[in-house]
């Protein structure tokens, strides 16, 4: 057992940097979709019955099933193989630019989270936002997005240091 972890060592990194990619893309879909079916679960609301009552119960459906299978789980891999991959290399725990990161992240995670209550809203009938109200909330993890993949690529190459 010891000879496969010593063989198997070397490419833990990589492996958990492919599936932390791939957690965030993942992770990122979904929530630039949730916020759009919440432009369109608002936007039924100038509906006429019986359109709207079907529509809004359409886009629950899919806002539910989008934010459990797809982006609940896109983040849990996204958070899971971050810590994997600073495990194999905790000297980057020292980096300005990693705990610049963490900290978009965990904005992120609020925003993840905070979608999730703007669903149920949505679900009870209790959210008066606007569909324009949401394609601006939906520019947030845009913005998160870009300026964290420039600190992974930039990291200490940036004029910050």
């Amino acid at each position: 057992m010891t000879q496969f972890w010593s063989d198997i060592a070397p490419q833990a990194y990589f492996w958990f940097k492919a599936f932390h990619i791939i957690g965030v893309v993942v992770w990122f879909a979904g929530l630039f979709y949730l916020v759009r079916l919440f432009v369109y679960h608002a936007e039924a609301e100038k509906e006429p019955e019986p359109a709207r009552s079907i529509l809004k119960k359409q886009y629950e459906l899919m806002e539910k099933r989008l934010y459990h299978i797809i982006t609940q789980p896109g983040m849990y891999v996204t958070v899971l193989m971050a810590i994997a991959v600073i495990s194999t290399e905790p000297g980057v725990m020292k980096s300005w630019w990693l705990h610049a990161k963490l900290a978009l992240v965990a904005l992120l995670i609020v925003y993840h989270f905070y979608c999730g209550r703007i669903m149920k809203k949505l679900a009870a009938g209790t959210c008066d936002w606007t569909g324009q109200k949401f394609r601006a909330l939906n520019e947030a993890p845009t913005l998160l997005l870009v300026t964290i993949v420039m600190l992974a690529v930039f990291k200490n190459s940036l004029p910050l240091n």
